[in-house]
């Protein structure tokens, strides 16, 4: 795979994790493969997730949605996300963490080294 395109799409949900988690919480990274030859990137964050509205629109490019327009950012780094694991042909998704926050992950094929 293209390192530098797969770095920059786990540095985005990273560095949205961070963005939108309050200050000193735990942001959880994994790293695993599933039985099919698939690895998983999982982030969650601890903060106030994404709404059931907004789950389907995350990956879209330029979306923000109504709590992300106060913050900084261009509504790309998702969308580069997106773009980095389907070039890879993978997939990502966007749901709630079980603690509240986000849950975002990417499915890539292949497993971890």
């Amino acid at each position: 795979g293209d390192n530098s395109s797969l770095e920059r799409a786990v540095l985005n949900l990273l560095d949205n994790a961070v963005k939108f988690s309050p200050p000193d919480a735990t942001v959880w990274v994994r790293l695993y493969p599933l039985g099919d030859g698939t690895a998983v990137v999982e982030v969650a964050d601890a903060g106030p997730g994404i709404a059931e509205e907004d789950l389907p629109k995350v990956f879209d490019r330029f979306y923000r949605s109504s709590e992300a327009r106060t913050l900084p950012g261009s509504g790309l780094g998702l969308a580069i996300v997106k773009h980095a694991a389907e070039r890879h042909g993978g997939a990502v998704y966007a749901s709630r963490a079980p603690e509240g926050g986000a849950l975002m992950t990417i499915r890539l094929p292949g497993a971890p080294g």
